[in-house]
């Protein structure tokens, strides 16, 4: 009873501390534009950021209208907490992992984006390794023929929670880059060693991502 009593306080507060914090951020895009081309004509994707910097990226990709965009979270009790949070912002909830429900969650996210949705997803979650890319996102581009936009978050005044992906809790005002790759085509002829071999390209595209807005906050306060 008093665990429920807790969940129930934190569904209430939660999302607000949360849209609070991120509502302060000074967000700075780069190579976005693309992405929003895509946005404005209508097509639904699938858009892939790391997990340990999912506070910022769920908040930045957002969508303005409810049910637009649907967002993998685990079944675990974080995914109850952060399902509370993306409720809030318009997501459309689909809950499962590749280590709890993996097959059936594939499933939803498919006829998610097959049914017009688009699809936001942390690949390297829930458990890591930190930044090594999961199939997910690649396969669920290819079976539904939609782009896949990659994008790299750095937030530059932050707490790192003591957790596999180090996740980052942005403080109040803080500067955030975010570095986007052009929408990527997944080739439907790609299959078992191709297919494994783009997967960590794609991998290795994001952690160079990573890299570049991490350098902007660099570049940023060097001319500041």
């Amino acid at each position: 009873m008093r665990k429920k009593m807790i969940l129930i306080a934190l569904r209430l507060v939660l999302w607000r501390i949360a849209l609070l914090c991120v509502r302060t951020l000074k967000i700075t895009v780069r190579g976005g534009e693309q992405f929003e081309e895509l946005k404005r004509s209508g097509k639904n994707y699938v858009v892939a950021f790391w997990h340990g910097a999912m506070l910022v990226g769920w908040f930045i990709h957002r969508p303005q209208k409810s049910g637009t965009v649907s967002a993998l979270v685990s079944q675990s009790n974080d995914g109850e907490f952060l399902s509370t949070i993306l409720e809030r912002w318009n997501y459309s909830m689909i809950r499962g992992s590749s280590h709890i429900g993996g097959k059936e969650a594939m499933q939803l996210m498919v006829d998610e984006v097959t049914n017009g949705r688009s699809l936001a997803i942390t690949p390297d979650g829930p458990r890591g390794p930190r930044h090594e890319m999961k199939m997910g996102a690649v396969r669920v581009a290819q079976k539904c023929g939609v782009p896949l936009v990659l994008a790299g978050i750095a937030v530059k005044k932050k707490r790192h929670l003591r957790s596999w992906d180090k996740f980052i809790v942005p403080m109040l005002f803080s500067p955030v880059a975010v570095c986007y790759g052009d929408p990527v085509t997944v080739q439907k002829e790609l299959d078992g060693e191709s297919l494994d071999a783009f997967k960590l390209e794609m991998q290795a595209r994001m952690n160079a991502l990573t890299k570049d807005a991490e350098r902007m906050l660099l570049q940023e306060g060097e001319r500041s």
